[in-house]
């Protein structure tokens, strides 16, 4: 049996939007969405009744985040009337605050695709924990993460470099380039040409041959 590494990752706390804590003087939600989404999770399957009723959250930039095997996803909950049904995952991890202090607790994905405000950055982590005493912006936190699911990567080298690599391919082949790297087949000659670029997600391909068609197909 094949053991699992340990990752562990420390970024830099920063301020959030103050909307998870409902500490957003403009924001529709004044009771927080963290309490309004507590019961919800609750009776989908997840007791987050010993966490801080907002958020914590971690800054890795430059380097973006990539998360794979949630413990939890709850797809398309209804917490609030005021937009439509969200995706939610959880990852649970151990956390190390730059003061000594220790907790487990959990990160916390609403996912892109369903969320409509408050964007976050794919350098940015929210995080679900017990209160931590004396916790603040530009502090150290380490995230333990037991299985390994949590990632970085340098996602604007990865990018350029890539769209470099298709250059003189998409100019010898031109739009059947494109045919032969449709779908599946994407990821398939990327394995074999370059598998570095494998870190990117499929957003991030889509758009970088969508580049690479604007740029170097001719008209």
């Amino acid at each position: 049996m094949s053991r699992v590494e340990t990752s562990r990752l420390i970024g830099r706390i920063v301020s959030g939007h103050g909307v998870a804590s409902g500490r957003s003087d403009g924001s529709p939600y004044p009771a927080g969405t963290i309490a309004m989404q507590t019961p919800v999770f609750r009776q989908a399957g997840l007791d987050l009744s010993d966490c801080w009723p907002g958020t914590i959250n971690l800054s890795f930039a430059p380097l973006e985040l990539r998360l794979k095997d949630p413990d939890h996803c709850f797809p398309h909950l209804r917490w609030t009337d005021l937009h439509p049904p969200e995706t939610f995952s959880f990852w649970r991890v151990d956390l190390v605050a730059e003061n000594g202090q220790q907790a487990c607790g959990w990160v916390y994905r609403p996912h892109p695709e369903t969320k409509q405000r408050h964007w976050q950055s794919s350098s940015t982590l929210e995080l679900l924990a017990p209160r931590l005493n004396g916790v603040k912006p530009n502090s150290r936190m380490e995230i333990v993460d037991h299985r390994s699911r949590i990632g970085l990567v340098d996602g604007v080298r990865l990018r350029s470099r890539l769209l470099e690599c298709l250059k003189f391919r998409v100019l010898a082949a031109q739009q059947s380039f494109f045919v032969s790297t449709e779908g599946e087949q994407r990821r398939v000659w990327l394995r074999q040409v370059w598998p570095e670029a494998l870190a990117l997600d499929d957003g991030d391909l889509e758009a970088v041959w969508s580049q690479a068609r604007m740029l170097y197909v001719d008209d």
